[in-house]
């Protein structure tokens, strides 16, 4: 017996509050993460029937966040971040200044590494699932996350980012 299209509803009216944080994440913005989520789902609903239902509807709704919002940035810089919403979890014994401090770590960061970081992170996806979302190898999965963690360090201690690699083809 195979899912029906309720099915599929339910499940993606499921993902949508984990979809709703990832987008406030990566946009640090409220009004476009609202957008990006409804593109999301838009765009997920109208190519249900591609999904494998024995696959993860959360790591194949990330991938079309992810290819929507590369293609938004593409298309225009981000905004400004915004502040103390909630974006992200507060960390326990953290101040506002911390917060502060860390969302504009995160925000710093290259987009690239910024998105490993909040699936692995945020989102606490297996590294694997991580790669599959965002159709990158293993390898660097593991090495965007390195250097993310790294930068990040760096920037909470006041220090600027590490030198990047340079791609040579």
């Amino acid at each position: 017996m195979g899912d029906v299209p309720g099915d599929h509803h339910a499940r993606l009216l499921a993902c949508l509050p984990r979809l709703r944080r990832y987008a406030r994440a990566l946009t640090g913005d409220s009004a476009s993460a609202d957008d990006l989520v409804q593109d999301t789902v838009e765009r997920g609903w109208s190519r249900i029937g591609q999904w494998r239902p024995d696959g993860d509807l959360r790591a194949w709704l990330f991938g079309i966040m992810h290819n929507l919002h590369i293609d938004q940035l593409r298309r225009s810089p981000p905004p400004a971040m915004e502040l103390d919403d909630g974006a992200l979890p507060a960390p326990a014994a953290g101040s506002p200044l911390e917060m502060r401090d860390l969302e504009r770590a995160l925000q710093l960061l290259p987009a690239a590494q910024r998105e490993v970081l909040l699936l692995v992170a945020l989102e606490e996806m297996r590294y694997e699932d991580v790669a599959a979302t965002l159709g990158i190898p293993l390898g660097t999965v593991m090495s965007r996350l390195s250097r993310a963690r790294e930068n990040v360090r760096r920037s909470m201690a006041g220090q600027p980012p590490a030198a990047s690699l340079k791609v040579v083809k």
